[in-house]
């Protein structure tokens, strides 16, 4: 039975449940009595899983993520699932369906997000944290023992009434997505029986294959064992979390760089930046009420978002990135030594604002047309004649003024600056 954060018991202060309800991280769980004592008990062992259908985890995973740090905080112990069995099926889309990938392809990519989790939770002490795979229990089985093990405890009607296939039943599903319900379930009862597993939780979209595990666990004679769903992230404009013009935002710093992650949370809507504070942010209660107090008194200062923006590039990419991006910020507007930053932050930051290369090294002017802060010479030239073009932080006076090869940071940059706020780079091909 599927219960909403609003008929949980009522509020008791200083607890883990307490904290998740008013972060608004419950939206559907089992038995809320029982649920309930399990979270704000000694410490009990839960999972969370992680398909690899890409070589990196992006933001959107960030809510389980952070969830999972956060219970282990509370004192519960994580298996974090990557899933090198349910990533070769994929859980069914409901508009058509999944590309599977090589299970070579799928093996590397379960190494890469094993790493990639590994610095979110703590692997020593007594509430340890282990990394699993899916694969090590399903390899081993053979059809003739899914089927007469696993499959016999799956009423094919509760199958078909599953939103995601009652919607693919017309144009088509594969046997192959239709038991990828099969598979996760049986996680919940390979984990519980191995590891002791009591809990498991993911996103509301998880819900019917979260449920279809606790009621296998059941079925098989053990438990009980509880579950709880976060909620989907979502934007108040209407558009996808997670997104952006050039792709999805990703934790891996090869695909997005620390400093375009640092900028995707400082550019958030400030009628987000509240709830997504709530959700990620390991702050106190107080700590978050007045940021957004601040918020709502003085959005220009934008508080909120650098709180947040510091916070999650602290986390997923260390404090010395993130001191490199806080000095790539501020020297980019005049406001600290561009000397400073290493060339693969100014790159990053240069490729964010837009980058431009260049053969060679023409006058300040048509430097400035190229890079696109103006758009003809003309206005370069008006923009330098009043003082408003700067190049490496330094003011330009003369439009046919030429910049040495000297000047070049890292031997191939410049930053350009018109006025306080644009800004743009240009990168002198060798």
């Amino acid at each position: 039975m599927t219960v909403t954060d609003s008929t949980l018991p009522p509020v008791r202060r200083d607890s883990l449940t307490d904290d998740l309800r008013w972060r608004g991280l419950l939206q559907d769980s089992t038995d809320p009595d029982e649920l309930r004592t399990l979270l704000d008990g000694p410490g009990a062992a839960f999972y969370v899983g992680f398909d690899p259908t890409a070589p990196s985890l992006h933001v959107g995973h960030l809510m389980q993520v952070t969830t999972a740090r956060r219970l282990q905080l509370a004192g519960h112990r994580p298996l974090l699932l990557v899933g090198g069995a349910t990533g070769q099926i994929g859980d069914p889309k409901e508009s058509a369906e999944r590309t599977l990938n090589p299970p070579e392809v799928v093996a590397s990519w379960v190494q890469r997000i094993r790493d990639q989790l590994a610095p979110f939770v703590s692997y020593t002490g007594d509430h340890a944290a282990r990394l699993v795979n899916n694969l090590d229990w399903t390899g081993e089985m053979s059809v003739v023992e899914f089927l007469r093990d696993v499959g016999k405890h799956f009423p094919v009607n509760r199958m078909l009434a599953r939103e995601v296939v009652r919607a693919r039943l017309e144009s088509g599903i594969s046997f192959t997505e239709f038991s990828y319900q099969l598979l996760q379930a049986n996680d919940f009862f390979e984990l519980h029986r191995r590891h002791g597993c009591q809990l498991q939780f993911g996103g509301s979209d998880q819900w019917g294959n979260i449920t279809a595990g606790v009621d296998y666990v059941r079925r098989r004679g053990l438990g009980p064992v509880q579950a709880f769903t976060t909620p989907l992230v979502t934007r108040s404009d209407g558009s996808k979390f997670g997104k952006t013009e050039g792709g999805a935002i990703w934790l891996d710093p090869e695909m997005t760089s620390p400093y375009a992650f640092y900028q995707f949370w400082i550019n958030v809507d400030d009628r987000d930046v509240g709830r997504y504070l709530r959700y990620f942010s390991f702050r106190s209660r107080e700590e978050l009420e007045e940021l957004e107090k601040e918020t709502a008194e003085r959005p220009a200062s934008r508080a909120a978002q650098r709180a947040l923006a510091e916070e999650l590039t602290t986390l997923v990419h260390g404090e010395r990135e993130m001191a490199q991006v806080v000095a790539a910020s501020q020297a980019l507007f005049g406001r600290g030594s561009l000397d400073e930053l290493s060339a693969v932050t100014l790159r990053a930051a240069l490729t964010e604002a837009g980058l431009v290369r260049l053969a060679d090294l023409p006058d300040v002017a048509t430097l400035f047309k190229e890079s696109g802060l103006v758009p003809s010479m003309k206005e370069a030239r008006r923009v330098i004649a009043e003082g408003g073009a700067y190049v490496n932080n330094v003011r330009v006076v003369a439009a046919d003024a030429v910049v040495s090869p000297a000047d070049l940071l890292h031997d191939r940059y410049l930053v350009l600056r018109r006025g306080k706020r644009s800004f743009a780079g240009v990168e002198v091909e060798s």
